[in-house]
């Protein structure tokens, strides 16, 4: 079963938010996102491939008996670069395209096993998942000028490992005393997944408190931990940006900024940030996870994606300066705040001041 931590899903930092991946990733549909913020889930449809852990930008949506990060480090022990579902993995499609191409990196190269993918009931959803991680893998790695790639063959791996146990009888029969509360927690699983309903998700306060954290997913510190062991190449490519689904360059229309700060303030990773005097929009592209949030508070569309990416972030991290604003004091309030134009009232004052002159009749400008 999947578990959703909706402190760290990008959907409830704004209502606008366009992020369905996970529901569009998911093979028997029992991830579904309408009207209500975070998904909703059917817990008898989930088969557990994983597949909505790997796409997931922000690490929101974990598997029970599979952890994408711990198996990094379990493979590299491994002698072997071969993953398959019948050897280690729920399915391949579990593995995003970071740890792809971190493992690839370890290992010299990657081999996923395609043969299964042939009798599988998810394969119409997950082996096209699977093919798309490893052509992006190995373009990001001959773009960081490695010899490496993530070969796709019909391995047919085949394993005479345990059955793990399915039933509920012998469920209950391997539970021991000093395990009651494991059991307990292991019961109400096994009761929603035999639920045939949409469980909805809300926030608790505790996860309202991680909302307002930055943080950088693990799957991304792997990454970065993979690439400082990385010979740096002769010469840095720049890249088609749409080739890349994990990370993203910005631009930003200083004419139609209006200031409002929400870009970065909703930034889940703190990729887009100022200082304290707010009198700046700077952005970190290699902690940006390209979940789109900033794009979809923007009012005015003044932030958009750089149709390309230059591949020198990954080895030598630069910020760069998208804007700087003008910081005054509010001739209303006396506060300060940040503008882009001559504004002598603040965003909340001039807010007030034009429902006043709505109020009143008043169209002639202030």
């Amino acid at each position: 079963m999947i578990t959703l931590n909706a402190g760290a899903c990008v959907r409830p930092l704004a209502k606008e938010s366009s992020c369905t991946k996970c529901e569009v990733v998911c093979p028997t549909e029992a991830i579904q996102i309408g009207s209500h913020t975070l998904p909703s889930i059917n817990y008898s449809l989930c088969v557990g491939c994983g597949a909505c852990d790997a796409i997931c930008p922000s690490e929101a949506i974990s598997v029970d008996n599979f952890k994408p990060n711990e198996f990094f480090f379990e493979f590299l022990e491994d002698a072997s670069d071969l993953i398959s579902c019948k050897k280690n993995v729920p399915c391949i499609a579990s593995l995003s395209v970071e740890h792809t191409i971190s493992m690839a990196i370890f290992k010299k190269g990657l081999t996923f096993d395609m043969a299964h993918c042939k009798e599988c009931t998810i394969a119409h959803k997950c082996e096209k998942q699977i093919r798309d991680v490893a052509k992006e893998a190995s373009y990001i790695l001959k773009a960081m000028g490695t010899e490496y790639k993530v070969d796709l063959r019909d391995v047919g791996y085949s394993s005479e490992a345990t059955e793990q146990i399915s039933n509920r009888r012998e469920f209950f029969t391997h539970a021991k005393i000093e395990g009651i509360a494991k059991l307990k927690a292991e019961f109400e699983k096994e009761v929603q997944n035999a639920t045939d309903e949409l469980v909805k998700h809300s926030l608790s306060k505790s996860d309202i408190a991680l909302l307002r954290k930055k943080r950088l997913p693990t799957k991304k510190k792997l990454l970065f931990s993979a690439i400082k062991r990385t010979p740096k190449p002769e010469f840095y490519h720049v890249i088609d940006a749409s080739a890349i689904s994990f990370t993203s360059m910005k631009l930003l229309d200083q004419e139609t900024c209006t200031a409002c700060q929400m870009c970065y303030r909703v930034c889940p990773t703190g990729a887009l940030y100022s200082d304290l005097k707010n009198s700046k929009i700077d952005l970190d592209p290699f902690l940006c996870i390209k979940c789109h949030t900033c794009h979809d508070v923007c009012e005015p569309d003044s932030l958009s994606i750089s149709p390309s990416y230059e591949m020198e972030q990954f080895f030598e991290p630069k910020v760069i300066g998208l804007i700087k604003f003008r910081v005054r004091r509010c001739d209303e309030c006396n506060l300060f705040f940040s503008s882009n134009s001559d504004d002598k009232l603040c965003y909340r004052c001039r807010a007030e001041e034009d429902e006043a002159r709505e109020l009143w009749g008043i169209k002639e400008p202030y």
